[in-house]
């Protein structure tokens, strides 16, 4: 999330008619007013509502969802938790802490060096949770290293009487341990983390089972979350609600009801027996991969791909799209790409090389209504599609159009990021 916003490149008509319009103008100019805002909220923090605890949940990836999974495992209120993550957002999330609140859950996101820095000055966390350093964001930070650097802000902010709750399967966030003095427990997917889990099992679509390991207790649990990769949120909050003396049972009982946030790993079911694997928030390399092969572990009849660009790839974009190739060839009897042309002759030649034939490929161009149309003439009772892609690529059109939704609009990319289609009124016009 970016902390500065500009309103240069919007439609004056649009600004000056319409809801959404005159909230960007109104957002826009609390923007110009943010270091006033950051030093009240910090005041706020730290004298009205100093008593309640504080857990800040950064990373690169998977923080919605960790914010979701810890406040839930805390007995917290899920309508509460939103995912504008940066700037002016978060000094009103501090705002919306009531006092005698025992608990504030807070996604952080940052987008460009020192915003980290800024946002614990005033957030003040007792709890500091990492989810993974991961490559979102290569071009705003510059590297793995730079990314984990700017994320230890949280971390090195908390109080000697804090605690660090870290991925300690990520070797850039086990170093985040060096930068605190606060108790540090980890979670992960080996043995020997704090919290762990083992016997992990797709059970597909109700969701996930497995067992997790916490201290000397081990329980066999539910998730209604979808692949392995998303085991990671519920041992993150797990590990939090432990530390704040909540029984074992009672924070399985409360995570196993909580389903999957919007556009993420979420399983939809259509009229003609068909599913949606809708995974259409964020494309980085390694949430591709998590969802294709998510993918690979599913029984259907047909396995479909709907894949959009990828976000910030390391170096040269080309092996990137030869891969996402190759693993397409893999698990799928089908891929439709949406995105630059040469991107999609990368995607083909890996899927060639890898066995899948040419009319297997289908290259819709940037508009998503072409990827829509190719679906919808194709699919039938027992298929399974991932739709993944870029956030300003909108894939969430062709989830709602297979959903009975009009959709018309036929932008290649939208500069609304915080909106979703099925809320904004563009997605029905021409």
């Amino acid at each position: 999330m970016k902390s500065g916003l500009s309103l240069r490149g919007y439609d004056l008509g649009e600004l000056l008619t319409t809801r959404r319009g005159w909230s960007l103008i109104a957002v826009a100019l609390m923007y110009q007013a943010r270091p006033a805002l950051f030093l009240a909220a910090r005041w706020y923090r730290r004298h009205i509502v100093r008593s309640t605890r504080l857990v800040a949940v950064v990373g690169s990836l998977g923080k919605s969802t960790t914010t979701r999974m810890v406040t839930a495992a805390l007995g917290g209120d899920l309508s509460r938790a939103t995912e504008r993550n940066g700037g002016i957002f978060l000094a009103w999330k501090v705002f919306q802490i009531r006092r005698g609140d025992p608990y504030a859950v807070i996604e952080v996101g940052i987008s460009r060096p020192g915003q980290m820095r800024t946002y614990a000055n005033f957030l003040c966390p007792d709890i500091a949770v990492v989810t993974m350093v991961g490559s979102e964001h290569n071009r705003s930070l510059g590297s793995l290293e730079a990314t984990r650097e700017q994320k230890s802000e949280m971390v090195r902010a908390l109080p000697a009487s804090g605690l660090a709750v870290l991925n300690g399967d990520d070797p850039h966030v086990r170093r985040m341990a060096r930068v605190t003095g606060a108790r540090v427990v980890t979670f992960g997917l080996e043995p020997g983390r704090d919290v762990f889990a083992s016997d992990i099992a797709l059970e597909w679509p109700e969701g996930t089972s497995f067992t997790i390991h916490l201290n000397d207790a081990r329980r066999q649990a539910r998730t209604r979350l979808i692949g392995r990769h998303m085991i990671y949120p519920l041992l993150a909050a797990a590990a939090v609600a432990a530390e704040e003396k909540i029984p074992l049972d009672e924070i399985l009982e409360r995570l196993k009801r909580i389903g999957p946030a919007p556009g993420r790993m979420q399983p939809v079911r259509l009229m003609n027996g068909a599913v949606l694997l809708r995974d259409e928030s964020k494309s980085t390399m390694e949430t591709v991969e998590a969802a294709l092969r998510t993918l690979g572990e599913i029984q259907a009849c047909r396995r479909f791909a709907v894949v959009g660009e990828i976000t910030d790839p390391r170096g040269s974009a080309y092996p990137h799209y030869k891969r996402l190739g190759r693993l397409c060839a893999e698990i799928c009897a089908k891929v439709i790409f949406v995105g630059w042309s040469r991107k999609s002759r990368a995607i083909s030649t890996g899927a060639r090389q890898s066995g899948l034939p040419l009319p297997s490929h289908s290259y819709a161009g940037r508009d998503v209504l072409s990827a829509l149309e190719l679906l919808r003439a194709d699919l039938r009772d027992g298929d399974v599609v991932l739709i993944k892609g870029r956030v300003s690529q909108k894939m969430e059109r062709i989830a709602l159009g297979l959903l009975g939704r009009q959709v018309r609009c036929r932008r290649p990319e939208c500069k609304y990021k915080m909106i979703r289609c099925s809320r904004c009124p563009a997605l029905g016009a021409p």
